[in-house]
């Protein structure tokens, strides 16, 4: 059941949400979220020009807004209508007063408040023993778990190895990823188009030594910030832990390759950064790099016209956005949760199973803004940790759509490493074809629970 068809007749038409490139401004939606209390990072606005303003033009705006121009996000051409700028304005008065004011003014499409979200992780609980990875047993393994994803009977319908996923990438677009974490090493993608240690941008995407990716939250190329990045580090296991190593666990697809666009920090992440990660890695698909899909594990903020855009970019380029529904535990349907609830066609919102197949506890739901369910409580994977000062390999247990939506990712790449000529459509229809399951019926738009058993 796709998703897609039941939002143009429902969510899309009640919100009056579009997929398309240029998605318009909603400050309709704007104001809802401001008046609802949601976050936004203090003193910042993102506003995206008319195609035919000038230079003149934007100085006239931050005037309007006694601000000043932090940064471009993306200037006038293929891929932008207008230029996207973010800008410092006073913290005094409201957000909304200052977007009224500037939407004024003929020349600004688009004007939106820089929200904050935050990774979609409920709590943790160390440890581990074996039959653990219940997230990945199925009906018929050993150990078995009805509501895990089937992925270990589809490794051993495949091979002792699993699937032959090492000419696929998935990005991962969260904290950072501890790439020297020996379940996740031999994983990690280094991208062809830089030049290890020269300092150079050997790719000509503004950004030098972008080898494993770029932390777009510190403006550098270190991926990995120490015990902090356990949330994107979670999630890597999940999706690509190395298989048949002996070692700790084994994530959907085995030997996966796996790349870092880091944008949360401690204290969450911005809609602008979120933009800039989601971009990341449409580029490097633009130039030849396999990336099948993109794991956003986060949410939060308000509506993002800019937000939507570059998902439609990233959906031009054939790459998946899966993402978690959220841990409110309340319907997506009635209060959209972004990004999961943006129309466009590569979006998938994954909602959390528990090991005894009920809808867990936190999880959002949506009987047409929620694809599918997967396995997100206690959920066993790598993280960094500290031990008598320093940082070094573990793992632990983590609850949330976070640890939900990263099995969807994986299977993506699974599906696409035992069919590559499969298109994104067709690897989104093979993820949304999953098993009924009582719990999810009315809860979300297929009933399904991911199974990968069958593949």
């Amino acid at each position: 059941m796709i998703r897609t068809s039941m939002l143009a007749t429902a969510t899309m038409l009640a919100l009056g949400l579009t997929s398309n490139a240029y998605a318009a401004g909603r400050p309709d939606l704007v104001k809802r979220d401001l008046q609802r209390g949601v976050e936004y990072a203090a003193g910042q606005i993102i506003v995206q020009y008319k195609a035919f303003a000038t230079d003149k033009d934007q100085i006239r705006v931050q005037g309007l807004l006694q601000g000043k121009r932090m940064e471009v996000l993306g200037k006038r051409g293929g891929k932008f209508n207008g230029d996207v700028v973010l800008i410092s304005v006073p913290t005094t008065g409201t957000m909304q007063s200052r977007i009224d004011k500037v939407l004024q003014d003929p020349s600004v499409e688009i004007a939106e408040p820089n929200w904050l979200v935050r990774t979609a992780v409920v709590s943790n609980d160390p440890g581990f023993t074996q039959g653990d990875l219940w997230g990945m047993y199925g009906e018929n393994t050993t150990p078995a778990n009805v509501y895990g994803s089937g992925a270990a009977a589809a490794w051993a319908a495949h091979g002792a190895n699993g699937a032959n996923c090492s000419s696929v990438v998935v990005g991962i677009i969260d904290e950072g990823m501890m790439i020297t974490h020996p379940d996740l090493a031999a994983n990690v993608y280094k991208n062809p188009g830089e030049i290890v240690g020269n300092g150079r941008d050997d790719d000509a995407n503004g950004l030098i030594d972008d080898i494993y990716g770029w932390d777009f939250a510190n403006n550098d190329n270190t991926v990995f910030d120490g015990a902090g990045d356990d949330h994107g580090t979670h999630v890597a296991g999940t999706i690509g832990g190395v298989g048949g190593n002996a070692l700790g666990v084994a994530g959907v697809c085995w030997n996966v390759k796996l790349m870092s666009a880091k944008f949360l920090g401690n204290r969450g992440g911005t809609t602008s950064n979120a933009i800039k990660a989601v971009d990341y890695f449409t580029n490097l698909k633009a130039k030849g790099v396999p990336v099948v899909a993109t794991n956003n594990s986060w949410g939060g903020g308000g509506y993002s016209a800019l937000l939507e855009q570059a998902i439609e970019r990233a959906n031009a380029q054939g790459i998946l956005f899966i993402a978690a529904a959220g841990n409110g535990s309340r319907d997506n349907d009635a209060q959209p949760n972004w990004p999961s609830s943006y129309p466009n066609d590569n979006v998938i919102s994954v909602a959390a199973l528990d090991g005894s197949g009920n809808l867990a506890w936190y999880s959002q739901w949506g009987a047409t803004s929620v694809d599918l369910g997967a396995p997100g409580s206690r959920v066993l994977s790598t993280v960094p940790t500290t031990q008598k000062g320093k940082v070094v390999p573990g793992y632990a247990f983590y609850d949330g759509t976070s640890m939900a939506t990263p099995h969807v990712a994986g299977a993506a790449a699974l599906y696409k490493s035992y069919n590559p000529s499969a298109t994104m459509a067709q690897i989104k229809a093979a993820l949304l074809d999953g098993t009924p399951t009582e719990s999810l019926q009315g809860k979300v738009a297929t009933g399904d629970r991911l199974d990968v058993s069958g593949w």
